[in-house]
């Protein structure tokens, strides 16, 4: 029986979340074994939600029908154990359909990724985040970031319009924003922290009332990214004061080497750790070698995953 939006809304709830890569091979087509196989390995380290395809997973470098097979794959590999949100995104009629076909093919919700290019006014966003709700039954996740600039006004608008939108995720970083959403909306949504190595932010933002957040180093180091979060939701922050100077701090002096690396640098710790997904596609680039040995050593101090 497929889950229903609020079953999706308390699984959002209840611990850490995360996008796996998507696997290509060297041609750079997609690799549906490879792509299996890194869902059976990450399974069992417990995160609560995966995202199929989201921004780690290069949404945005995928086909409509390579879009359908990662979506269909990681339905059918997790689907039974852990529920599986596909990204969509792009104008709104194509975020329709592939929100439509995320359904078809055995996601339990969407992440509605920022629309393609243009800005847009508030009236223009709710329309377009209403039509998406409204297209499926499953249910959707909005994520503040780029273009899609949601005020509280607006969501409160979507909140009465849409029942199956659940969620809202932040990748502004804007403290006064999310203080707004929070005070009007209360309870109505799930709140998910999404800036790039989230980590990073995670006791900012749960200060704000944003309790989750997924975690793209999950991909490579998930016993780390589990620890991470467990220090962080008990509060030891002895624990998560340690990992962030230790490890996330250098990680991302490694990440900010180059414009598109937070795909890429996930991509090659995936690799250094023996569980590789293959090259990011253009207009992404792959780490240079020197950066890769240094991820390589930071990596090192962490011990076995």
């Amino acid at each position: 029986m497929p889950m229903t939006p609020n079953e999706l809304k308390h699984a959002l709830s209840s611990g850490l979340l995360s996008f796996p890569l998507t696997d290509f091979d060297r041609e750079l087509a997609f690799d549906p074994h490879g792509y299996a196989a890194r869902l059976e390995w990450l399974m069992p380290y417990g995160a609560s939600v995966l995202f199929a395809a989201g921004g780690t997973g290069e949404f945005f470098s995928l086909a409509p029908g390579e879009y359908a097979d990662v979506i269909r794959v990681a339905a059918q590999t997790c689907g039974r154990h852990t529920p599986i949100v596909g990204g969509a995104g792009g104008g709104t009629r194509l975020a329709i359909q592939y929100a439509q076909e995320a359904q078809r093919n055995g996601a339990a919700g969407i992440l509605l990724l920022p629309h393609y290019l243009t800005e847009a006014n508030q009236e223009g966003l709710v329309a377009h985040v209403e039509a998406v709700c409204r297209s499926v039954d499953i249910g959707v996740i909005v994520y503040n970031r780029g273009a899609c600039r949601l005020t509280a006004g607006s969501l409160d608008v979507l909140a009465d319009r849409c029942p199956n939108l659940i969620g809202f995720k932040d990748g502004l970083g804007d403290i006064e924003r999310i203080v707004q959403i929070r005070q009007r909306l209360g309870e109505r949504f799930v709140y998910i922290g999404g800036m790039p190595t989230h980590e990073v932010y995670a006791s900012a933002y749960q200060a704000l009332g944003v309790p989750t957040y997924s975690s793209a180093v999950f991909n490579f180091i998930p016993r780390t990214a589990i620890q991470f979060y467990e220090a962080y939701a008990k509060g030891d922050k002895a624990t998560v004061d340690r990992l962030v100077k230790d490890f996330f701090l250098p990680y991302l002096d490694i990440r900010n080497k180059g414009e598109g690396y937070a795909v890429s640098i996930v991509k090659a710790g995936a690799t250094i750790v023996g569980h590789g997904a293959g090259p990011v596609r253009p207009p992404l680039t792959d780490l240079k070698p020197a950066e890769v040995e240094q991820l390589r050593a930071l990596i090192a101090t962490l011990g076995p995953q």
